[in-house]
């Protein structure tokens, strides 16, 4: 992560680590009925850059300029991917991270539209399942996160999982 006020990049190691059981993500009434209602048009890799710089802008940010460059060049090597929500044409909501072997670090998300990104998350969730993924890290925790299932769980647990996750053939493409 870059440091907000001076750019800086530095390597975080949390401990607990959160993550998303993919088995696990919670589908409220409200995000069900906006899933079943249809409003919004989820893409996968159609707008990797516009999705990390709708993430980095907030007024306080890590994803910095170098960042998304080496990310970008991550994407045109197939490693980095998107999850993009529409609506009304306009890019409403997405995710954006790595996937390794069975493994995919989720990196970040925005929305301008209400469940937007919840909708990005769970087209996330059920790709990755689709395609016999294991673990889907999302570093922190946070109380949106928590909502959707996530969990923490102790450095090294999530160090064996990520092994075993690593040494899996998966393809998110």
């Amino acid at each position: 992560m870059a440091e907000p006020d001076s750019g800086r990049i530095y390597w975080f190691r949390p401990d607990p680590r959160a993550v998303m059981p993919l088995d696990g993500f919670h589908v409220s009434r409200s995000l069900a009925k906006t899933l079943r209602r249809g409003c919004f048009t989820v893409t996968i890799d159609s707008a990797f850059e516009p999705v990390m710089r709708a993430c980095a802008d907030r007024d306080e940010t890590w994803i910095s300029e170098d960042f998304i460059e080496a990310y970008c060049e991550l994407h045109r090597l197939g490693v980095a991917h998107s999850v993009e929500v529409w609506a009304d044409g306009e890019l409403a909501g997405g995710t954006y991270g790595v996937a390794l072997g069975g493994a995919f670090m989720a990196e970040s998300m925005f929305h301008t539209r209400t469940d937007a990104s919840k909708v990005a998350l769970a087209a996330l969730v059920a790709r990755l399942n689709e395609r016999g993924f294991t673990l889907m890290d999302v570093q922190y925790m946070t109380d949106h996160l928590a909502t959707l299932g996530a969990v923490e769980i102790p450095g090294r647990k999530y160090e064996r999982r990520l092994a075993a996750a690593l040494a899996a053939d998966c393809i998110f493409d």
